[in-house]
């Protein structure tokens, strides 16, 4: 039995919450059951010093783990990002780059900045699901200022985890699912199902493909539904 009754192939409850950083161009809050992160975009006209030759604009990302978002607190990351927090952001960034033409994008940066405030698993996946709806309404605001001529998102993306926990097969683990996990996989995905990127580990012995496939599915349908709050939150943005 899941907390909440929820079923197998059922999210947490899910809310996007639209504007909640009066200084960045494009920010919301995002929470997955008891995790929260907040994402903000910030916009700045510049390339990174390492392609200043390229035509195109960029997109980067960092997070952070705020040191009570943990059952235990969580020390500041104040000498140097940690091997996994660097192995976060770069998902997060990838995720979010391939949504959007960066040839549109050409002259700017954006920094997406996810802060977890609570954490109770699917932090990751979290973060590209609220870091997408913050970078679609900085774009969005780059677009009615003349900035740029349209909008340059390709497709929605948006991410969920799935995996086997005591044998049977979840959607969207909680901490006490995941940490108990014989096999664990983040999914990113776009609307249309394309793949953006899959983590997936098994602990302890393989898994089988058909397992892998079931995992899958259950994570697209999950993903479109998020998709579904994602569009709503941007309805709903002050754009």
């Amino acid at each position: 039995m899941r907390a909440g009754d929820r079923k197998l192939n059922e999210l947490r409850k899910v809310e996007i919450i639209p504007d909640v950083n009066m200084y960045a161009e494009g920010s919301c809050l995002i929470k997955c059951g008891f995790t929260q992160v907040l994402c903000t975009a910030t916009v700045e006209e510049k390339k990174p010093a390492w392609f200043k030759e390229e035509e195109h604009g960029w997109i980067t990302a960092e997070y952070s783990l705020l040191p009570r978002s943990t059952i235990t607190r969580h020390n500041r990351e104040n000498h140097g990002t940690g091997g996994r927090t660097h192995e976060i952001q770069r998902i997060i960034g990838r995720a979010l780059r391939s949504a959007v033409d960066l040839q549109v994008l050409s002259g700017y940066t954006i920094t997406i900045d996810c802060d977890v405030i609570q954490a109770d698993g699917g932090t990751r996946t979290a973060s590209i699901t609220g870091g997408f709806v913050a970078l679609y309404i900085a774009l969005q605001k780059m677009v009615k200022n003349r900035y740029l001529p349209y909008n340059p998102v390709r497709e929605f993306v948006a991410a969920t985890s799935a995996g086997i926990s005591n044998g049977v097969l979840l959607l969207d683990l909680e901490y006490i699912e995941d940490s108990v996990a014989q096999v664990d996989a983040n999914f990113a995905l776009t609307e249309s199902g394309r793949i953006v990127e899959i983590q997936s580990t098994a602990e302890g012995a393989p898994f089988a493909r058909t397992d892998f496939d079931e995992m899958y599915n259950m994570a697209y349908e999950g993903i479109k539904q998020l998709i579904a709050v994602q569009k709503e939150a941007i309805a709903h943005a002050k754009i």
